[in-house]
């Protein structure tokens, strides 16, 4: 099953919509596109076809960047480690595993390292 979908995250008192696309049936992968204003989930469609088979596959952007509106705040390395801790505690907890590329791998590890065990298995796409 494919469902486009809306994360809300609230940082500082101010709510953004970050979108998200869940795919397919089984253990659940989050994958987290690398964070340029380029890069969206709009990248990870073929890969969640590759694996929707055997896994629910939910892509994110990150806030700030995607589709949705960019309000005006102060984004910040903080920020982008409170989202990826909120979904990871909140929204998809316990992973199989987290699929994160480019300066997305940066939080990821952190998180991991923080929290290990959190992000399931890891796969860090071109970590640069």
């Amino acid at each position: 099953m494919d469902t486009a979908d809306h994360i809300t995250f609230t940082w500082r008192g101010k709510t953004v919509r970050v979108a998200s696309e869940r795919r397919g049936s089984g253990p659940t992968i989050l994958m987290l596109p690398a964070l340029n204003s380029i890069s969206t989930r709009g990248e990870m469609p073929p890969l969640q076809e590759r694996l929707s088979s055997a896994f629910t596959t939910v892509a994110c952007d990150w806030p700030g960047f995607g589709d949705e509106a960019r309000p005006a705040m102060a984004w910040q390395p903080d920020a982008y480690r409170a989202f990826l801790a909120y979904v990871l505690t909140t929204l998809i907890r316990s992973p199989f595993a987290t699929v994160a590329a480019g300066h997305g791998t940066s939080y990821l590890l952190a998180h991991a390292a923080e929290a290990p065990g959190s992000a399931g298995r890891l796969c860090l796409v071109a970590p640069t």
